[in-house]
């Protein structure tokens, strides 16, 4: 989406804590943009900028908090997450169908090639 991410992580561990790997995430990003966006586009950092409780002015790339995690035991679950994620940009009127935006993992899922981030296979969606 053009100002929002979905995420479905499965962690190859038992033991994890859900912060680290969203941090381990956001942090990279975050400062990877604000780099591109200083260097390419220096007058969209006032968007970005953000009063800090202390009074200091930070520069946010992510909205304040954590974000909206869940766990997702069942199957059919994961489906109809994979799903709802998949046909956000129809909704929004951005794409006629799913596999047409090109940063959804429908086109990894039809079996599109050179798409621009590959998924790992799924084996009950076989």
């Amino acid at each position: 989406m053009p100002e929002h991410v979905h995420l479905i992580v499965q962690p190859r561990q038992p033991e994890y804590r859900m912060s680290r790997i969203r941090s381990g995430i956001k942090i990279p990003v975050a400062n990877r943009a604000l780099k591109y966006v200083r260097r390419k586009a220096p007058s969209f950092l006032e968007r970005l900028k953000d009063l800090q409780p202390n009074g200091k002015i930070a520069y946010r790339f992510w909205e304040r908090g954590g974000g909206y995690d869940r766990n997702i035991e069942k199957p059919d679950t994961l489906l109809t997450m994979i799903e709802y994620i998949h046909n956000n940009p129809v909704r929004r009127g951005l794409v006629e169908k799913a596999t047409d935006w090109i940063w959804s993992s429908a086109r990894f899922y039809s079996g599109e090639v050179g798409v621009p981030i590959e998924m790992d296979a799924l084996p009950f969606l076989g």
